[in-house]
């Protein structure tokens, strides 16, 4: 039986167009072609389906984009590759279908996209995705809500950036309470995702500076206490008070997104 193989036409710059011919019965990827745009010429192989793909724009989609150019712009070309060739594997692993049952449907698409990528980015050699990153165009949304996540943890800090940014939201991360506090005043989001332990201010006397300023701020607790009682009564007299969502570490992704939405009213 021959093998099943998706070719794809993909833009990585102005003046070259790519083709690349993935084998998705499971084989490696086959670089077959690379000309200056117009002069591809098609497959004639069976069971092959050719799509267009601009794969910065892709990049962007899945939310890697920006932090990618963010590192190339502070510590040069190896990082920024380094970002963009390993970070798909988390988004995968986000994704999974099963880690995500409530929106089967929609996780299985995006893996399915983020797999697509996977393979691209894998068949390009470094110089090529190095332009990729430094040139390729930004289409930012006119309207998207604002979410700001405080959290001292790298690994939820990256974690929670790349679900929110893939699910549409505009995203900011600060590690603590007092950088949170001033990200706020700047940023002004729709919503607030808040660890409660951290170090210098924690998440509740966070909120409390941000409630002195903007009293209907919508809050959603992180807790994690791990025998911290002091903390644990202040947030539930909080949560009594003030009727704040919470979410208990560690959480679903599906829950995560379905509490959001349901708290801002996202159809």
């Amino acid at each position: 039986m021959p093998p099943a193989i998706t070719c794809l036409e993909i833009w990585t710059s102005s003046a070259f167009l790519h083709e690349i011919c993935i084998d998705v019965s499971g084989n490696s990827p086959e670089r077959l072609k690379k000309a200056v745009r117009g002069g591809i010429k098609t497959s004639t192989r069976d069971r092959v389906m050719k799509k267009s793909i601009d794969l910065s724009n892709e990049l962007n989609v899945l939310g890697m984009l920006d932090k990618a150019r963010e590192i190339y712009s502070e510590l040069g070309d190896a990082p920024a590759i380094s970002y963009v060739r390993s970070n798909y594997r988390l988004l995968s692993k986000i994704y999974h279908p099963d880690l995500n049952p409530n929106n089967r449907e929609k996780a299985e698409k995006m893996q399915q996209k983020i797999n697509e990528v996977a393979h691209i980015i894998n068949a390009l050699p470094d110089k090529e995705l190095i332009e990729v990153i430094k040139n390729g165009a930004l289409k930012k949304p006119k309207e998207k809500w604002k979410v700001l996540v405080v959290e001292d943890e790298f690994g939820y800090q990256d974690t929670l950036r790349n679900i929110f940014t893939m699910e549409g939201f505009e995203v900011r991360v600060a590690i603590d309470g007092d950088t949170g506090y001033e990200v706020y005043k700047d940023f002004k989001p729709d919503l607030v995702l808040t660890d409660v332990l951290m170090p210098n201010v924690n998440g509740i006397e966070l909120v409390r500076r941000i409630r002195n300023d903007e009293s209907a701020v919508k809050i959603i607790y992180m807790s994690g206490f791990f025998g911290v009682k002091r903390l644990k009564k202040e947030l539930d007299d909080e949560v009594a008070h003030y009727q704040y969502p919470t979410l208990s570490k560690p959480f679903k992704v599906s829950y995560l997104l379905e509490t959001v939405r349901e708290y801002l009213g996202i159809n």
